[in-house]
């Protein structure tokens, strides 16, 4: 028998994975907090003897080097990565039996041998025995995402049954070229090409695609959509693998989106080796040293909702939703090593933000408080506050008063697609430390859904500013029958044909 457990991150639309036999597993791509992967060994009854990584990532803190010092397995890593922890580097074509009841070997690339549940197996292959069939894994080069992605086969009785694709074919897209070089990322580009065509090349229609990045990860080239895929889903639909690579690249290069500022943070992290997790409770912070932190310049962060957050909130506090892409938004703006304080209605919310902000490197917050805002302020502080609205109730304002500004916080080429007429534009991700960029006026600010309006309208407000949170999906032909005048990237009207 084998298996195939998905461990979902998806704050930042990443999946890991567990898989295996009736003892043994592998780990392919962990994130940071390793215990949920543990957690999912435990209900399987077997013991991770494999961790394998398909590329030094980007997007997120790895935990393959805790979870492989925590369980005692052979961490795998493409050997050209050039990572400077203890690892076995795998190259193209070398298998390891992951379960089976015979020993697994690491072929090329000057790996030792490895002991299976069964026996041992020697050097180039995987290893013999008989019984059940055996479960084993055979790494695939597919550079193009990086310049060493590797994904991995999954076999089970010597038949292909899943592919971990890393970052290299995903859901209808692949992962995006333009993450390690400005210089390398047409050649990369071009080599992402080669190597879906390699996989689709080498594996059944029937196989499985797993892929780590693509669930809204900005790993991703393009958007992807749905939850599953297999080799000839990919074939018929992907443009990497219906499409010339000329095409292809033209295209993909085309649509590459902004890169979030702390993926810089992320491959150093994971190539030198990242620390041991640490989820235990920050210090508890009281009114007036949140107070003097505040006063100090740092973040004070309040994870409620943007409800209760527009309703009354600790002045100079910064709104990012618990239960929003946290650790994507917080991480992307936030000075690098500042420091952070937490602040959340319950124990629960506040373990679950830092547990997000841990797999971008955001590691300790300075300090953290529960409870609301009338205990966050010291006595007699008034509250700060700003109201919501609607699409609709911004084209009332703009007819009955002059000093609206609409501020559009949404990335560039959303904006391109359609955007409010006479809107100002600044990003989320560049809006801080350029708020006095946003002409006078009373602020309406909006995004697609609210979310980082919530986060922009906290930013505006914490410098002064008189903000209206516009808490309302951005869609244009009802926003153009709210009364607000919709046009294209080039000024035109919007035609939504």
């Amino acid at each position: 028998m084998f298996f195939v457990d998905t461990v979902e991150t998806t704050g930042l639309g990443n999946r890991s994975y567990l898989a295996g036999g009736t003892d043994t597993a592998v780990a392919v791509d962990p994130p940071r907090d390793i215990d949920r992967v543990l957690a999912a060994a435990h209900r399987r009854g077997v013991r991770i003897a494999y961790v394998a990584e398909t590329h030094v990532h980007n997007d997120y803190v790895s935990g393959a080097l805790d979870l492989a010092r925590i369980t005692g397995a052979r961490c795998l890593v493409p050997a050209g990565a050039g990572v400077s922890f203890p690892h076995t580097p795998v190259a193209d074509g070398d298998t390891v039996t992951v379960d089976g009841g015979a020993g697994g070997a690491v072929g090329a690339g000057g790996a030792e041998g490895a002991r299976g549940p069964g026996g041992t197996g020697g050097p180039g292959g995987s290893g013999g025995g008989g019984g059940a069939p055996g479960v084993e894994l055979r790494a695939l080069a597919t550079p193009g995402h990086t310049p060493h992605h590797t994904s991995y086969v999954l076999t089970h009785g010597g038949s292909a049954v899943a592919a971990f694709t890393g970052g290299s074919l995903l859901i209808g897209t692949v992962g995006r070229p333009d993450l390690v070089e400005p210089r390398l990322t047409e050649s990369l580009a071009r080599a992402q090409h080669a190597s879906a065509h390699r996989l689709a090349r080498e594996l059944d229609d029937a196989v499985p695609v797993l892929p780590t990045h693509g669930f809204g990860s900005f790993c991703s080239a393009t958007r992807s959509e749905g939850e599953s895929t297999t080799i000839g889903a990919e074939r018929a639909a992907n443009a990497a693998l219906t499409q010339d690579v000329d095409a292809f690249v033209t295209g993909l290069l085309a649509g590459l989106d902004d890169v979030p500022a702390y993926y810089a943070h992320m491959g150093p992290a994971n190539a030198a080796g990242p620390a041991p997790v640490d989820l235990t409770p920050p210090r508890p912070a009281d009114a007036g040293e949140i107070a003097a932190r505040l006063a100090a310049g740092e973040w004070v962060v309040d994870l409620r909702g943007r409800v209760a957050f527009a309703a009354g909130h600790l002045a100079g506090s910064l709104n990012f939703e618990g239960d929003g892409k946290l650790a994507t938004y917080l991480a992307w703006l936030i000075p690098w090593g500042k420091p952070v304080t937490l602040l959340a209605a319950t124990a629960d919310e506040l373990a679950a933000a830092q547990r997000e902000l841990v797999r971008v490197g955001i590691d300790r917050p300075a300090a953290a408080a529960t409870g609301g805002p009338a205990s966050w302020a010291r006595a007699g502080e008034p509250l700060g506050f700003f109201p919501r609205g609607t699409f609709t109730d911004l084209a009332a304002a703009r007819k009955e008063r002059d000093d609206v500004v609409v501020l559009d916080v949404r990335r560039a080429t959303e904006r391109a697609t359609a955007h409010i007429e006479g809107s100002a534009h600044l990003p989320l991700h560049t809006l801080y430390g350029r708020e006095a960029g946003v002409p006078d006026g009373t602020v309406w600010v909006h995004c697609g859904s609210g979310l980082r309006a919530t986060v922009a309208a906290s930013l505006l407000a914490a410098v002064g500013r008189d903000v209206v949170l516009v808490d309302d999906v951005f869609e244009p032909e009802a926003t153009a029958r709210a009364g607000l005048p919709v046009v294209d990237g080039d000024g035109r009207p919007h035609d939504p044909a």
